[in-house]
């Protein structure tokens, strides 16, 4: 022993001996040399190194499966042991010398399948799908495919169906042409007939062979040959999702494959889509021509026998949202209407085609409402608050908020559809409501300044135009009980945007005719010299009265 370790180098000594080995962790550093990337001694070498003797090969060691084969250790002309392999880790090689006994060889592992179904050798064939091959270059994988709904009467393999799409990709199956051209008439039209198979099996060729060339979906005309064969087809549709089985039902109604045909449709039906599956659907049903009696269902689905129009179910919507008596259920609805009402909507592009009268019905309707309830707010009573408090499941201030959101909602669609400059002029003529203003308590009574503010935010965006006896109809009753509101507004705002009333205020201010201008902007410079930051900040628009009204223009004629 000390003779052959004498013999065989300090370099053992230093690998067996006290020192520690080198070691290599997952860090930055280099990687440590590896036996099979050891270089090969040249014949110059020293005489101590040619004098080295490698130990013999073990005739009876077997190699494992995925460890280096002895077709990389014969390119280093026998100079590593094949017993002398690494590690899984990498990080020490398993030293030969030890007593444990080598495992049998590995089995390679069977190639994943698709779909669950059996594979099969050629020695001895069972039902498989077909696999799709990278390119026509490389030989495709021939497939069996045989039902197994009838054991006992199981047919021959007798056609080879080879299918070429057009990205490159190529399937090679080979199936039970009973079966095939019993399932589609168009493989029954293209399959070679017996004799003509005969005499090409004699003359050496392959037999009955079918070739379809520059398919468009390799992968769904494979599924719709596979559920020719399938026991259970609707499991295996489900499993392969709706996208899948309307490119399928796509193919059977090319092949015509009225089995399939049914079998998808029967599946598209029972499942629930999502738009871009319904679309798809769609542009199908607009190609093809399926039989009524087995696609009425998913008829009835995309295209309804009674249409009704979406204009008169929106005021319908709309209605049923001013009635709500659910605060947090009616703003919920107030966004979903004004989300399909939008002009952006992909559910409604034409929202000026809405029931004008059957819209300023609704409005009607809340203003009356409303009216009524100031009635009963400023009418004498002998408790403190009754009037406020009790006449109905609500407090009196909820219900008059309740109203005034909803006729706030109501302008704003009607300004988007523009149609509003009815609802201003009716705003303009609520005398009534005017002077129950100068009645009511200032808690109720600011709600009625909410809805001016809407209506002079869309007179001063020019969203609305109205004529001018109208506008001054607006200014001359309103006005007035904004700048009295405005402190409440302030406290309360409810979702007004304050900066653009007071902008919107003043520009839709300056729409009046000079003498009327001074008439108003003399009462708010008297208001806001009392109130100060309780009134609405209308000195830009002051401004320009005073420079149109008394700064002569360079161009004017001098007198």
């Amino acid at each position: 022993m000390a003779a052959d370790a004498a013999q065989q180098g300090p370099g053992v000594h230093r690998r067996r001996g006290g020192a520690a080995p080198r070691a290599w962790c997952c860090s930055f550093a280099g990687v440590p040399d590896s036996p099979d990337l050891r270089p090969i001694p040249s014949s110059a070498a020293s005489p101590a190194a040619a004098s080295r003797k490698l130990p013999p090969k073990s005739p009876s060691a077997a190699s494992f499966y995925g460890s280096p084969t002895s077709s990389r250790l014969a390119g280093l002309g026998g100079l590593i042991d094949p017993r002398r392999i690494l590690s899984p880790g990498r990080v020490s090689p398993i030293d030969p010398d030890g007593a444990v006994p080598l495992p049998p060889p590995t089995p390679p592992p069977p190639p994943p399948a698709e779909f669950p179904a059996a594979v099969g050798t050629a020695e001895q064939p069972a039902p498989v799908l077909a696999s799709a091959l990278p390119s026509a270059a490389a030989a495709p994988q021939v497939v069996s495919v045989r039902e197994e709904a009838d054991a006992h009467a199981a047919g021959v393999l007798d056609l080879k169906l080879f299918l070429r799409g057009r990205d490159g990709r190529c399937v090679l199956m080979e199936l039970d042409s009973r079966v095939l051209c019993g399932c589609s008439d168009f493989f029954a039209a293209m399959a070679p007939h017996e004799d003509a198979a005969a005499t090409a099996a004699g003359a050496g060729a392959a037999g009955k062979t079918i070739e379809v060339d520059g398919v468009d979906n390799l992968d769904a005309f494979r599924a719709a040959v596979e559920l020719m064969y399938d026991p259970d087809p609707m499991r295996g549709l489900a499993a392969a999702g709706v996208s899948r089985a309307i490119d399928v039902l796509e193919v059977c109604s090319s092949i015509m494959f009225s089995k399939g045909i049914k079998t998808c449709l029967t599946y598209i039906e029972a499942v629930p889509w999502n738009e871009n599956e319904e679309e798809k659907l769609k542009n199908l049903f607009a190609r093809f021509t399926f039989d009524e009696a087995i696609s009425q269902d998913i008829l009835a689905r995309l295209r309804p026998h009674n249409w009704k129009s979406s204009d008169d179910l929106a005021v319908q919507l709309i209605q049923s949202v001013t009635n709500s008596t659910s605060t947090m259920a009616r703003k919920d609805m107030q966004s979903l209407v004004n989300g399909l009402l939008s002009k952006s909507s992909v559910y409604q592009k034409d929202s000026s085609g809405l029931n004008k009268e059957s819209l300023y019905q609704i409005c009607y309707s809340c203003l009356e409402s409303l009216v009524d309830l100031f009635e009963e707010a400023i009418e004498p009573t002998y408790y403190t608050g009754q009037a406020v408090v009790v006449r109905g499941s609500k407090p009196l201030i909820e219900r008059i908020s309740t109203q005034t959101e909803n006729l706030n909602w109501l302008l704003d669609i009607l300004v988007n559809i523009d149609i509003a400059e009815e609802f201003v002029e009716l705003w303009a003529k609520q005398g009534r409501l005017i002077r129950m203003h100068e009645q009511a308590s200032a808690i109720v009574r600011y709600e009625l300044s909410r809805i001016s503010a809407g209506v002079f935010i869309a007179l001063g965006k020019g969203k609305v135009q109205c004529r001018g006896d109208v506008r001054s109809l607006l200014f001359h009753g309103w006005f007035s009980t904004m700048l009295l509101d405005f402190g409440w507004l302030q406290r309360c705002p409810k979702g007004l945007d304050l900066r653009s009333l007071e902008e919107n205020l003043g520009r839709g201010l300056l729409t009046l005719p000079l003498r009327q201008q001074q008439c108003l902007f003399e009462e708010w410079f008297q208001f806001y010299a009392t109130k100060g930051p309780e009134c609405p900040n209308l000195i830009r628009a002051f401004q320009v009265w005073w420079r149109r009204s008394f700064i002569r223009s360079l161009v004017e004629p001098q007198n």
